[in-house]
């Protein structure tokens, strides 16, 4: 897939997703719970914050990276229901411009070689400035107070 911003926007992949829902259980074993949306959680599905009283999800879930000492387990919320995710792959999700987040780098063994905090303002830079670096495999978008997970960057 050619893109115009030279990476891909990656939510939670849906099969992931649907195994949750199928099976009630997160990446741990643990049972999710079900929540109603206050307003404003961010949604990992179609990365867009939740509007009051969405049906969710709150689960733990293993970023892509591969298995090793960095792949780590975390909250996360998803539509409790199959939503239609994300079409547009390659811009950064409208919904947190602006929203300071870090963008944590990581090699193709999943080793961390890198990160940098940013205001949300020019996110992009932010990006095109880490995957400057060859070393850099992958961005995993992080949020600032919780540190959980919010979407993956990759090159396409």
């Amino acid at each position: 897939m050619k893109t115009t911003t030279g990476y891909l926007i990656r939510p939670v992949p849906p099969p992931v997703l649907a195994e949750v829902r199928r099976t009630g259980r997160d990446a741990c074993g643990q049972p999710l719970e079900r929540c109603c949306a206050e307003g404003g959680e961010p949604l990992r599905c179609c990365l867009r914050d939740a509007t009051p009283g969405e049906p969710l999800l709150l689960f733990g879930y293993a970023p892509p990276i591969p298995a090793g000492p960095y792949r780590e387990v975390g909250p996360i919320f998803a539509h409790a229901v199959d939503c239609p995710g994300r079409a547009d792959v390659t811009g950064y999700p409208a919904d947190w411009r602006g929203r300071p987040q870090v963008l944590r780098a990581y090699d193709r063994r999943g080793r961390i070689v890198g990160g940098r905090r940013h205001d949300g303002g020019d996110p992009e830079a932010v990006i095109a400035e880490l995957f400057a670096d060859p070393a850099v495999d992958r961005l995993h978008s992080r949020n600032v107070v919780y540190g959980c997970f919010m979407f993956a960057v990759v090159r396409p």
